[in-house]
């Protein structure tokens, strides 16, 4: 009996749970660490099976297993959970052996151990890895699916890792490159020097810090293919913060330099002929003048304008235009040096940069090189099209100070070539500033006159000279300026001209005058037709036709009192057109004249085709009639001719009575001049016409 007690002592006092069955498995004993473990108190387990404790989701498990060592007289050695009666569960292991005693089994006995803490710390560590092995992947995953190359060294230098963007530029897999030296891995170099480039990850390692590749870097696949690339390189650190290796992030900008390259190349140059642009030029002219200070030397610059071009390219269209300027634009960079600068400036305007000239007459002798060079013809599309130069030629020092002020005397050169019957070329000269001056502030007012209504009509009477009758008048413009007074046409319809107002000034004229006839009209006066002249802006205009017949419909003037007065150069620079302009204006009732007839080049043939009604003899054949035998022929053919085609002639400039006495004698039909009369303005006129006799 005391053995028995010593027994259950030592039992009640071990760690692990004990359960002892019987032959049928039912409890007959129970240790106080099962209990503990299990929450059943002796009565509550005596009789009872241990598996009703096993949790439901292990049981089949365990009692698979119980079966299983039980056929095969095994112990059974397994963990499951215990479930208690108020929900908790115990993770527990178990230990089962038969009892017998070597002739037949008398039951089981069981060990129980709480593993509960150590399962918890099995799971803490399970949930670790995988939280880890997750972090690993999504990674993984994140770096193989960026644009970026991604490698990274230890502290040796060594590549340890490379995801697929970096294989394919730098042609390792990531198996083959582990263990390599980055060097033989991430091949750079210099694109300009081709040396080999620093290695950011030495310099990242060394500086302990975030470093950015050189610039204009060139990675070498390992097949040999190039590719400028862009990077940075960073430390990457330990626990303790001790640089443990680096990473390496870069990309591909072939691409993107490329376009950079391209976009920099159009900022630069013309679009059209590949030659630099007025930009461009800016900058390398400023460059020229800085290194010629040095030098000691001169800087040309020939400002170039095409004479004509706009007559071809308005008679052919734009599309042989732009192949002429292309071909200009070949000629101009054959006859110069490879050093020099040929620049379109814009329209059918170019510029040639001549650094480090000896003397000033060398940008001349390249002046009159191009003039040879362009008595050629270009030849586009069939035709052979003839283009002369207007050049300007300014020279450094001498000219200017600065790119600017050589620039734009260059161009105020040219503008007097221009103004000298143009296919020329002429040097700077420091008055052609003041006229430039003068020329730009002229081009200012009139800009201003449109708007502020400052400009003038006049009227010259023309007389019929058998009955010495007023039958029209020349309408003539003039401008109140506020400050220089009042100016006529040649002080400012070239400029307008130039500066492309002389459309609206034109549209201006033709209304007022529409407006003021149709007013005589309308207050029961004798008006007269009066003659408009137009220039040949005006009548290539795209509006003009439609322009004259809404003037016509807004003043309700009637067309046979609107002559439109047009010379023969404007005619012929493309007959089919005009013939088709001219008929549609005759059919409207407007009446057509020549102006300053044969002044120009048209042929007896095309005159025909013109449907005009009068002819109008320049003053400048008119002025010596009396006393030039040439004049007299010319003056006395025209007025046959016109009466051969049935058409009024009328003599210009006529100011003494001797002029007219030959006129008359020739039977011109009409004249206008000061002998008669001035050109009045609307108040004089309007005075005129109410005391014509008519």
């Amino acid at each position: 009996m005391t053995s028995e007690l010593s027994f259950r002592a030592v039992i009640d006092a071990s760690p692990l749970g004990i359960f002892v069955s019987d032959a049928e498995g039912g409890c007959i004993y129970t240790n106080a660490a099962y209990q503990r473990i299990s929450g059943l108190c002796f009565t509550q387990a005596l009789g009872t099976r241990w598996s009703i404790a096993i949790h439901p989701e292990d049981r089949q498990r365990v009692i698979t297993d119980w079966h299983s060592a039980a056929h095969s007289e095994a112990p059974l050695r397994t963990e499951f959970r215990f479930q208690r009666k108020d929900g908790s569960v115990v993770w527990t292991r178990v230990n089962s052996a038969v009892i017998n005693d070597g002739t037949s089994r008398h039951g089981h006995v069981l060990t129980v151990e709480d593993i509960s803490e150590r399962k918890a710390t099995e799971f803490e560590l399970l949930a670790a890895e995988e939280e880890l092995f997750e972090e690993k992947e999504r990674a993984q995953v994140t770096l193989n699916s960026i644009g970026d190359a991604v490698l990274a060294t230890d502290l040796l230098g060594n590549v340890t890792y490379l995801n697929l963007a970096g294989e394919v530029m730098t042609g390792w897999s990531g198996e083959e490159a582990l263990g390599q030296p980055l060097t033989t891995v991430f091949n750079i170099i210099d694109g300009s020097t081709r040396q080999p480039a620093d290695n950011p990850a030495r310099r990242a390692l060394y500086e302990d810090q975030t470093v950015g590749l050189a610039a204009n870097c060139v990675l070498i696949r390992r097949d040999g293919f190039e590719s400028a690339i862009e990077d940075s390189a960073a430390p990457i650190h330990k626990r303790d913060g001790q640089v443990a290796g680096a990473v390496i992030v870069f990309h591909d900008v072939s691409q993107s330099r490329a376009m950079a390259a391209k976009m920099t190349h159009l900022a630069q140059h013309d679009f059209l002929t590949g030659l630099s642009n007025r930009a461009l030029l800016t900058e390398r002219l400023s460059q020229t003048i800085g290194l010629s200070n040095r030098h000691s030397k001169q800087v040309g610059l020939l400002f170039i304008d095409l004479d004509n071009f706009k007559h071809i390219n308005d008679a052919l269209g734009h599309t042989v235009g732009d192949q002429l300027l292309k071909s200009v634009a070949a000629r101009l960079v054959a006859y110069v040096r490879s050093t020099d600068v040929v620049c379109r400036q814009g329209g059918d305007e170019f510029v040639i940069l001549l650094p480090e000239i000896e003397k000033n007459q060398d940008a001349g002798l390249v002046a009159e090189s191009l003039q040879v060079a362009f008595d050629t013809p270009h030849l586009i599309d069939g035709h052979e099209l003839y283009v002369t130069l207007s050049i300007g030629i300014s020279v450094y020092p001498d000219d200017g100070c600065d790119a600017e002020s050589v620039m734009q005397n260059a161009d105020t050169a040219m503008f007097h070539a221009k103004k000298n019957g143009r296919n020329n070329y002429q040097y700077f000269q420091a008055e052609m500033n003041i006229q430039a001056v003068h020329r730009r502030a002229i081009e200012s007012s009139l800009r201003r006159a449109l708007t502020e209504n400052e400009f003038l009509l006049h009227f010259q009477p023309q007389i019929n000279l058998a009955s010495g009758a007023m039958v029209g008048a020349e309408v003539l413009i003039r401008w109140q300026d506020p400050e220089l007074g009042l100016l006529y046409p040649d002080q400012f319809v070239p400029i307008a001209e130039e500066c492309g107002l002389i459309v609206p000034i034109g549209n201006w004229v033709l209304r007022e005058a529409c407006q003021q006839v149709q007013e005589w009209l309308n207050a029961g006066l004798c008006a007269v037709p009066v003659a408009v002249n137009i220039s040949a802006a005006e009548f290539r205009n795209k509006g003009f036709l439609a322009g004259i017949t809404r003037i016509l419909q807004e003043t309700g003037l009637d067309p046979g009192y609107l002559e439109l007065e047009l010379t023969e150069s404007i005619l012929m620079q493309d007959v089919s057109t005009a013939v088709s302009l001219l008929e549609a204006l005759k059919e409207m009732g407007v009446r057509l004249a020549i102006d300053d007839f044969g002044t120009g080049y048209s042929s007896l043939s095309y005159l025909k085709r013109f449907p005009i009604s009068t002819l109008k003899i320049d003053q400048s054949f008119v002025h010596d009639i009396v006393t030039d035998m040439d004049d007299a022929t010319i003056v006395m053919a025209v007025i046959g001719m016109g009466r051969n085609l049935k058409l009024r002639v009328i003599a210009e400039g006529v100011e003494t009575d001797e002029q007219l006495a030959f006129l008359r004698s020739h039977q011109c039909d009409e004249a206008q001049g000061f002998h008669f009369s001035q050109a009045l303005s609307v108040t004089e006129f309007s005075r005129l016409i109410q005391t014509d006799k008519r």
